[in-house]
């Protein structure tokens, strides 16, 4: 019964932070855990139990006397959480660097094709699912469980983010002229030039978001932001 119980909060874990994600539970919601579980059709046992995994890692807070709620990210959250990622996977890069064989270059070759394919249908949805695993395929090439763990904890808090920063008119062939450029020196061996880039594509995610969210004038007329406008590997 145990061993039930203990799948069953694991599952219901899973079924929120998806709702997390897709903001089917927005950023400050409150959890009405009666309605919850009721929509869910298990006891309020297990949902709790799924709420303290949530709270641990940092998706929503629990509150004395006033119940749980979805975190929110600040714009001074996303100002140090966005630095942090970039160190952690321009790591990874430099690591993957080392560590890639071809066969997994020959992998990630056809994820990159597939990449490129969607930035110029603009397919927002299916570019971003390729990213995702971009992303992940070279964190499982650096092969390092203490940065792995790291980074898949930042993602899932990251997850609160209101806006996509490929919405940002121009961004997604920014975007994929960055992980083109990642992916290059993958395949070179540079793991110096595979760390800074990737640093460079996750900077820019950041500044690409504070364009939408300041819904400036290059938002409004179509242009990204001069800081994205540098070309790949200015710096």
């Amino acid at each position: 019964m145990r061993i039930i119980q203990q799948a069953l909060y694991l599952e219901v874990a899973d079924r929120l932070r998806a709702m997390i994600d897709a903001h089917t539970l927005a950023p400050g919601a409150w959890i009405d855990e009666s309605a919850m579980a009721e929509a869910l059709g298990i006891s309020r046992t297990p949902l709790r139990e799924a709420l303290k995994v949530l709270a641990a890692e940092g998706l929503v807070r629990l509150e004395p006397r006033r119940g749980c709620f979805v975190n929110e990210l600040s714009e001074q959250d996303l100002d140090e959480i966005f630095p942090l990622m970039a160190l952690l996977e321009g790591r990874c890069a430099f690591e993957a660097a080392q560590n890639a064989t071809r066969a997994d270059l020959d992998a990630l070759e056809g994820l990159h094709a597939d990449l490129a394919r969607y930035a110029q249908a603009g397919d927002i949805d299916a570019y971003y699912e390729t990213n995702a695993q971009i992303h992940e395929g070279i964190q499982r090439l650096a092969g390092n469980r203490w940065l792995s763990g790291l980074i898949s904890d930042l993602r899932k808090v990251l997850r609160l983010s209101r806006h996509k920063s490929l919405k940002l008119p121009g961004r997604i062939h920014e975007s994929c002229a960055e992980h083109l450029s990642v992916f290059a020196a993958l395949k070179a061996r540079d793991a110096e030039g595979a760390e800074a880039m990737m640093k460079t594509h996750l900077l820019r995610q950041r500044v690409a978001l504070k364009a939408l969210d300041a819904g400036g004038a290059d938002a409004q007329a179509g242009r990204a932001p001069p800081a994205l406008r540098v070309a790949v590997g200015e710096e």
